[in-house]
């Protein structure tokens, strides 16, 4: 009779907790939405965020609010979100650095990048571009491995820093190509660039964005793109995968929930996204912003997407033995 009456009241509870997340969900949403974007404001991930996220609030019928939660690359907004109600009122924009390079460099995040959130959608992609001295004898990617080749150890490439997705994209260029060249880490690379200016610096994988401009104005030039085919935000320049099949580096961006977000909220937001980057408007300000919106994608095919992303990284920094130190 107790076993009886233990499997009705589970039962029962069981209904009730369905009954109250579909309830949740059926409202949703009811008031703003906090969007916790881990990086710092008026960098690329904010300005992504409230590009984004502007045309979303019309799309949700409510305010999305960024919130910014800077710090220890991303993993203090990032626990933050983790830890919120599983209610759609704390959402997270995440990148290639809190969830796919980030497990890989550091053992001691507080949290797990898979067990511990709800992946939304895939919203965008920042490609980088291989940018050398305009006096390097490399005019082509193919020359600039045949250059490095007749000169192992004597070329350097630029980062970042440590652990960053500069130094990943340039470790894996040398995995694939087969050369050896010397890590010279930076504090950001807006500070390699009059070395790689100078001809002090031999190469530099920066976002496309901010190189760019000093390749229009002459002072650098772009042997190819990171992405797997030409980008339209650059169409001038080859796919470094032309030569190296395979590669690719992308900073991607997406929306994560906490665990056990309900599905219906789940389906709202990736409605709202797949919506918002669509219009004309948003395609055109994204463009400014060298991002590339996704393709409309499920929850599903955002998760496969990070996965093999985050296998591809731990994997380089496994062989290459990086550390963010």
């Amino acid at each position: 009779m107790k076993r009886i009456q233990f499997l009705q009241g589970a039962a029962v509870a069981l209904l009730c907790m369905a009954a109250s997340s579909t309830s949740l969900a059926q409202g949703y949403p009811n008031k703003p939405v906090r969007l916790i974007v881990p990086f710092p404001a008026a960098g690329a991930t904010d300005l992504f965020a409230r590009t984004l996220g502007q045309k979303m609030s019309e799309k949700l019928g409510t305010t999305l609010v960024i919130d910014n939660k800077p710090g220890a690359g991303g993993a203090i907004g990032s626990d933050m979100a983790a830890k919120a109600p599983a209610d759609g009122y704390t959402l997270l924009l995440a990148t290639t650095s809190t969830h796919s390079i980030g497990p890989a460099i550091s053992s001691k995040l507080p949290y797990d990048t898979v067990r511990d959130f709800t992946p939304i959608a895939h919203v965008g992609d920042a490609p980088s571009i291989m940018l050398v001295p305009v006096n390097s004898p490399a005019k082509t990617v193919r020359e600039w491995i045949a250059h490095a080749q007749k000169n192992p150890g004597k070329l350097n490439y630029a980062s970042s820093g440590n652990g960053t997705i500069v130094q990943l994209t340039a470790e894996l260029f040398k995995s694939q190509a087969g050369v050896f060249v010397t890590h010279i880490p930076y504090k950001g690379t807006a500070l390699a660039i009059p070395d790689l200016i100078s001809g002090k610096v031999d190469v530099l994988f920066d976002s496309l964005p901010t190189g760019m401009p000093h390749v229009r104005d002459g002072r650098l030039r772009a042997l190819g793109v990171t992405t797997p085919k030409r980008s339209p935000l650059a169409p001038e320049l080859p796919s470094i995968a032309d030569t190296l099949p395979g590669f690719e580096s992308n900073t991607w961006f997406g929306f994560y929930g906490p665990k056990g977000l309900p599905a219906d909220i789940v389906a709202r937001v990736n409605k709202a996204a797949n919506e918002a980057l669509a219009d004309p408007e948003v395609k055109e300000k994204l463009s400014r912003l060298g991002i590339e919106p996704a393709a409309s994608g499920t929850p599903e095919q955002f998760a496969r997407m990070v996965a093999a992303d985050a296998a591809k990284w731990k994997k380089i920094v496994v062989e290459r033995k990086i550390t963010n130190e």
